[in-house]
């Protein structure tokens, strides 16, 4: 099958402005993968007849989301990277909520994939909020697969490899396919569709969030598309709210809107107040 790099960077400049996904040269194979796939699924015979059919006759978008189920990386599991979470759970959602008196907390999981981080959070919430103090947990991503995986809430050993056996018994009951997620856990847990780079879509969740949670996500983005994205948390977050991004991230070369503070022995990035 024909396959130049002329057409893999129109399908990769296309992915790139739609989404903020950025593919760089040295991953074209995952990509080339990815497009024979659906070449196959809808026996179109060349790569220039399927970036046609995205640019002109994808009216509804069906075929690009498609695409992208394909290409988004959905490497995740419950309680990932756990010395992040505990500064989350034992120092910055303790001081918040004694330095706000807020009695509801309401947190975003961006790129929330099949729904391992956003349950974790619910978990972790549950176990060190006082009883008068509820919340909430909005996530949010592109992936119509991972989403209605999220939905369906029943994992498999190895996602549920990291959750303590405490949470694990208290939490979580054996299902036939694995683990399922109590209904305790879901409750406080709404799943959306969304495009990252869509600023109006994100601010109508609300500009009202003590945390977010976009971890492990940026990476896949350029410069820019990582700028922009965090412009529209600044916008999201109350003054003081914590932001979280992958233990190996860093806002340094995207934008000074977020101070950084030791919190336990981590860093943390916060909005000022």
């Amino acid at each position: 099958m024909s396959f130049g790099f002329a057409e893999f960077k129109e399908i990769r400049d296309l992915i790139h402005t739609k989404t903020g996904i950025y593919i760089p040269d040295e991953k074209i194979y995952l990509l080339k993968k990815r497009v024979e796939k659906r070449l196959a699924e809808r026996s179109i015979k060349s790569v220039e007849e399927y970036v046609k059919l995205l640019r002109y006759f994808d009216r509804g978008g069906e075929e690009f989301a498609k695409l992208i189920n394909d290409v988004a990386v959905n490497e995740t599991y419950f309680f990932r990277e756990f010395p992040q979470l505990q500064i989350f759970a034992e120092y910055c959602l303790p001081e918040y909520v004694e330095r706000t008196k807020t009695k509801f907390v309401k947190v975003l999981s961006a790129g929330c994939s099949s729904g391992e981080e956003p349950y974790t959070l619910s978990i972790i919430c549950s176990e060190m909020l006082d009883s008068d103090c509820t919340f909430k947990i909005v996530a949010v991503d592109i992936d119509d697969d991972a989403l209605e995986k999220a939905q369906r809430a029943i994992y498999d050993q190895r996602s549920v490899k990291d959750v303590p056996k405490l949470y694990l018994e208290k939490y979580f009951k054996q299902a036939e396919q694995g683990y399922a997620v109590s209904d305790e856990v879901k409750k406080y847990v709404t799943f959306y569709k969304m495009n990252l780079l869509d600023r109006d879509q994100l601010l109508s969740l609300g500009r009202d969030f003590d945390f977010i949670f976009c971890r492990n996500v940026l990476i896949y983005f350029s410069d820019d598309s990582r700028r922009r994205v965090v412009e529209t948390f600044f916008l999201m977050m109350k003054p003081g709210g914590y932001i979280f991004l992958g233990h190996s991230e860093s806002l340094s070369r995207i934008t000074t809107l977020f101070e950084l503070r030791r919190m336990g022995n981590g860093l943390v990035y916060r909005k000022p107040l």
